[in-house]
Order: structure tokens, then sequence, then C-alpha cells
């Protein structure tokens, strides 16, 4: 049984002190309301109230005080007075995204700081910095409704608008109270990891971080490792290898000491073994290789070349990664390549790749004779070997297998990780994970990104589930007969596949299910989890973390 929110209330101080605040609205807007192109804009400057984003429908980024934050169909975003926001969203349809502007009040008992410090302190408990809505719709509904009630001539009908609100609100910290069912002390240690994320270019000890998260040194290591499957100093020492990896991606990198200093580490020789030994390359070979262009003309090179720390020159314009790194890597160099054959090839003239990634079963004749009179290349398989053997050919070919086994090595820890956080009642059910696109429904098999589940975090399948595992498209009918406990639905984003996903859910059936009368149904946005590559299982597992850590 879940716990109800009202109970789980009492676990979090800041949730208690609720009834000490009043919330005002000061300004909704809509996408549809101000701005008539579909990239909704949000320039960086400091914020002068709260603000809320509630992304209703498209997909966007945010940055808060230098924070790069992904934000998605169904996600919300709290920022707090002082914050320096700069955000950028891609909306779809005409209630694509709200910008709410709201002020918080105190009684006689509550001073300002205080209601400042319980906000933060609430918005902290967000792992990724967005919340996720158990109920888009309803949150749709209601910013729809207050937005006209405040637009309202009658000021009776304006005070509903802000009673309207109240519920909104109750509704979002309601979402936020039940991610947050665990009573084990998470806040101090990721207090701490964002303290190294801050701070990583000063000289940080085991005491410094002991003290950030208000515990001693010997259960703060515990805790640490527990949580996140390595050592705090390891955590530290990983975050500086990556900052220095940014930094030599740069075409005017300094010199290998400065960016060795900039980062934390004093001893040049050591960050060189240390970024060996992190990154399966030594610091030259790393620059070296960061310099050569290499391009990809399928989703399936995007993800093994984001594990291997390549971004691509050039990839597929029609693919959500491809906006995405370009986003997250803050890097315009990505050339989106258009659908056309001749068309790509001409930019791939232009480009002038040091290697292009292919798969196999995708070329015709004529396109991969050409693709080799460009550049050497790597040509993947579908068919052969999994996403592991994809990783390791295209590192092969471009000689970097040492740094995708490094890849490799630290994904499996995590994997474990990820696993012994899960609950033993987690690991005992039977997980079906449906994907719901258009009018079809599959039951992903482990040849797809359900590999994660049935393979990496040995997580148990529904007897006899294999029989449907490769129909194209299943019928109500084809549950009959299986043990249901737990259900993963990956549902698209149109109407189409909306509607299919709500006639299944109507269906005997599928009621029936233990999974539907438990309420044990989670519910992913696919964007680009569907790919069938090493980046994106490590994102799915990052996703699993988020909905079944502290659930039973």
């Amino acid at each position: 049984m879940q716990i109800k929110a009202k109970e789980q209330a009492s676990l979090y101080p800041s949730f208690d002190m609720l009834d000490q605040l009043h919330f005002k609205l000061i300004e909704l807007e809509s996408a549809e309301s101000e701005y008539s192109k579909s990239i909704w804009r949000l320039g960086k400057h400091f914020l002068d109230s709260y603000m809320m984003l509630f992304i209703a429908e498209g997909e966007g980024w945010i940055t808060v005080d230098g924070q790069f934050i992904e934000l998605r169909s169904g996600a919300i975003y709290i920022g707090l007075p002082g914050q320096l926001v700069e955000a950028e969203v891609h909306a779809k349809g005409e209630r694509g995204l709200y910008q709410i502007k709201f002020s918080v009040l105190c009684d006689g008992e509550t001073s300002e700081a205080s209601a400042h410090a319980m906000m933060k302190q609430m918005c902290m408990r967000m792992n990724d910095g967005a919340i996720r809505c158990s109920s888009p719709a309803a949150v749709n509904l209601l910013c729809q409704e207050i937005g006209q009630l405040t637009r309202e001539e009658n000021g009776l009908r304006r005070y509903y608008g802000q009673i309207r609100f109240q519920e909104l609100l109750y509704t979002i910290f309601n979402d936020m109270v039940h991610v947050l069912q665990s009573t084990t002390p998470i806040l101090p240690i990721e207090q701490v990891k964002n303290y190294i994320e801050q701070h990583y270019m000063e000289k940080i000890t085991i005491q410094n971080m002991a003290e950030v998260a208000r515990m001693s040194s010997r259960h703060f290591m515990r805790l640490f490792k527990k949580m996140y499957g390595c050592s705090a100093m390891d955590y530290l020492t990983i975050y500086r290898i990556k900052q220095a990896q940014i930094m030599m991606r740069n075409d005017y990198s300094p010199r290998l000491k400065e960016i060795a200093a900039c980062v934390g580490f004093q001893d040049e020789m050591y960050f060189r073994r240390k970024f060996k030994q992190i990154s399966g390359l030594p610091p030259a070979a790393f620059i070296r290789n960061s310099k050569q262009r290499i391009a990809t003309i399928h989703s399936l090179g995007i993800g093994t070349l984001l594990a291997l720390q390549v971004v691509p020159c050039a990839a597929q314009e029609n693919h959500p990664w491809t906006a995405y790194y370009r986003r997250k890597y803050e890097t315009d160099k990505v050339v989106p390549l258009v659908e056309d054959e001749d068309g790509c090839l001409e930019q791939l003239k232009t480009i002038r790749p040091d290697y292009i990634v292919a798969v196999r079963e995708e070329l015709s004749d004529s396109m991969s004779q050409r693709l080799n009179s460009l550049a050497p290349v790597c040509l993947l398989s579908k068919t052969d070997g999994d996403w592991r053997d994809h990783l390791r050919t295209a590192a092969r070919f471009m000689n970097r297998l040492a740094a995708a086994e490094v890849w490799l090595e630290r994904y499996e820890q995590k994997a474990a990780v990820v696993r012994a956080q899960l609950s033993e009642q987690t690991r005992q059910d039977r997980l079906i994970v449906l994907n719901v696109q258009g009018n079809v429904i599959q039951a992903m098999n482990p040849k797809t990104i359900a590999s994660v589940f049935y393979s990496d975090l040995q997580l148990l399948a529904p007897e006899g589930i294999e029989r449907i595992w490769h129909k194209h498209n299943l019928n109500i009918h084809d549950l009959a007969g299986l043990s249901i406990d737990r259900a993963l639905v990956i549902v698209s984003e149109d109407e189409e596949s909306r509607q299919t996903w709500a006639e299944m859910q109507q269906s005997e059936m599928w009621m029936v299910t233990k999974a539907a009368q438990n309420e044990c149904i989670d519910m992913l946005i696919p964007g680009v989890l569907l790919d069938y590559t090493a980046f994106t299982h490590e994102l799915m597992l990052d996703e699993v973390l988020k909905l079944w850590q502290h659930r039973p």
C-alpha cells in the first residue's frame, strides 16, 4: 500500500508548515495568449518573485544559477526570487506552456526569510530540479481556468481565480510529497552533491562534506556510497574530470596545467593519472579525439557516440537528440542532416567528417558506396548483437575501446546501485513494459530499451509474456492469463496515442490486473527513451530511480 499524502506530509517539516504561508497569484501567461511562435524564450535575468513554469505540451530547458535542467511535457519547475534563470521551450499545441508568477507571504509568526527558506527546502528535494505531474491534464485544465478567471472584470470571479490557484498549488505539493515517500535522510546527501558541483574547483575534504550533511564523517561516507554507489571523494573526482572534458572540447582550451587547476587539481601528474583512469584515455588523446569530426546518420549512432563522450558534428535533423545535445552541450556546431539522401550527402561533403556512423540495414548499396567515398564508415547492425556490442564496435573502429570499457564498467556499477535501492516488493513484482504509439500497443522485449529492466536490473517479466513480445500490435485479449503486478507505460504525446491508452485503461481485461487494482502503473513520455543505445540505457536507469527509488 502506498502511504496517503496526508500521512506522508508529517514526514516533511516544510509541508507541515504550509498553513503558515499565504500564496498570492501575481500573473499567469500562456504561450497562446502572449506568444505567437512555437518557441518560447525567457531571457537571462534575476527573478524578482516566485515563478512556476508548467510544460503542458512540449519540451525545453532552463538554466538556474548556471545549472542545466531538461524540461519535458508534464513537468513543472518552481524558481525562487534572486535566482538567475534563462529558459527556452518548444511548445506544442495551443496550451503548450504556462508561466506563473506568485508571491509568498507569511503570517505574524513567520519571517519572510523563514518563508523563503521553507520554499527553497521544498524545491531542493526534487532530484532533477523539476516536478513530475501525476496528472498533467488536470493541471493543464486548472491553468486554463485560472487564466480565464484572472482576466474577468468581475472582482469576485478574479478572487475565485486566486482560490483555484491554491488548488493548483495543493495538487503540485501533493505530487512532491508522493515522490518523497522515504524516511531515509536523503536531503542532506543531496545537499552535499550540490555542494560538490558548486565548489569542485576548491579544496574539499570529507570533513567539509560531512559538515554540509550535518552528520559524522563515518555515517556520511557510508550513506553517500549507499546512495550513489561510489565514495564521495570518487564522485568529486569524476565530476572534476567531466568538467575538464568540457574545457578540453573547446576550440581554444587552456594548457593542461591550467585546466587541472581550474577543476580543483593542484598536481598535474595526479590529474593526468585520474583522467586516464576515469576517461579510459590520457588527456592528450582525449583532446586529439575531441577535435575529430564524427557524423552519424542514424539514431543508434547518436546514443552510442554520446556514451563515448563524442558530440557528433552532424546528426539526423528529425531526431530529438540533435536538439537535445545542441542545448545540453551548449554547442551550435552540430549540423542537422536532412532526410533526403542527396541533400544529406551534400551536407556531409561540406562538413568533411573524419568518420561516419551508419546502420547496415538502413543503407542502400549506392548510399553505402557514396558514404565510403567521403570518410571511413562504421557500420552498426540492428540484428547482430546488443547495445553493448554497438558501443564496442564503434569504439574499436575509432580506437576508443578503453573508453568504452570504462563506460560499461561504470554502467554495471550504477545498475547494481539502482537495483539495491529498489524495494523487495518491486524486485518480486512481475513487470510489463508497454509502448503506445498511435493505435499500436507493443510489449517491449529484452532486445529493446526494456533490457534495462529485464536484464540489467533483473526484474521479473510476467510468465508466458514471450508469446507476445514480438507481436507488432497487441490486442487487449493478448494479456489474458498474464500475471501483471506492475506496469511501465511509455505513451507518445499525440492525441491518438493518449486515446488508445485511455481505452485500454477502461477495458475490463486491464482493470482486473494487479497493476491496475493496486495502482502500480507508471507513465513515461518517450522522447529519446525508446532508442536502443548505451546512453539511453543510462538515462532510463535515472528514470527508474525517480519512479521507484522510495516506493513500495
